[in-house]
């Protein structure tokens, strides 16, 4: 099988290309890829660096370089839900473009109630881009489902943050995910966004963040579902 992993930093995948070992052939991968092989399969690391455009834009060149069986966005991400403490590796099977819109005054106007684009537009459906057709893996059928935003700047404020849940009703947020699903529905690829949770979302404090629990658990599951394939 031929895996695309999309990471945004190297440090979040560290332990998972650790178990890897060089390539068999090396393809036409292009930049920001790194070739390796596991258990039969041949995977390429795509580091897209951290944000939507970045995502967005080399997600779309390696995707149209090659054809990969499945595509898998690895990373982590911080938690609304008290319930998915730090550590817990879950599969974000809707996310959203949390920022796009306009604001009048105090309130916040999504892209779609401006006119500027359909709810139901591809590849959104209901103003959320949905995998609807994950990879059968017992691996990732095993995670917890859950709903994410994507945002360029990541919520800190107890105000931001009481909006954000009374207005999605998220469950996790990320810088990435949306940019890298959009990716894959428009280049018709197998895909699933898998993250652990390194923190709650909650008023900036670095030293409530379990950053290393939550990367290895991140590889821990994620060669689990290398493993599935």
């Amino acid at each position: 099988m031929r895996i695309l992993i999309v990471t945004a930093t190297s440090l979040e995948i560290e332990p998972l290309v650790s178990a890897f070992r060089p390539p068999g052939n090396v393809g036409n991968a292009g930049p920001r890829v790194q070739l390796y092989a596991h258990r039969g399969h041949d995977i390429a690391v795509l580091t897209t660096g951290v944000g939507m455009v970045a995502t967005a834009s080399w997600c779309s060149d390696a995707l149209t370089r090659e054809r990969y069986d499945v595509a898998l966005n690895l990373g982590t991400c911080g938690s609304f839900d008290s319930s998915l403490t730090p550590g817990t590796v879950v599969h974000v099977v809707a996310d959203r473009l949390a920022e796009l819109g306009a604001e009048d005054h105090d309130r916040f106007i999504p892209i779609e109630k401006l006119m500027l684009l359909d709810e139901n537009e591809f590849p959104f459906t209901g103003g959320q881009l949905v995998n609807v057709a994950p990879p059968s893996n017992p691996a990732l059928m095993a995670l917890t489902e859950v709903r994410g935003i994507s945002v360029n700047t990541v919520h800190g404020s107890e105000r931001s943050i009481a909006d954000a849940i009374a207005r999605w009703h998220a469950d996790v947020e990320s810088m990435e995910g949306a940019a890298f699903m959009y990716a894959c529905l428009t280049h018709d690829t197998a895909f699933a966004q898998v993250r652990a949770v390194s923190n709650l979302v909650e008023p900036r404090d670095r030293s409530r963040w379990s950053m290393a629990e939550a990367i290895a658990n991140l590889g821990a599951r994620s060669l689990e579902m290398i493993a599935s394939f």
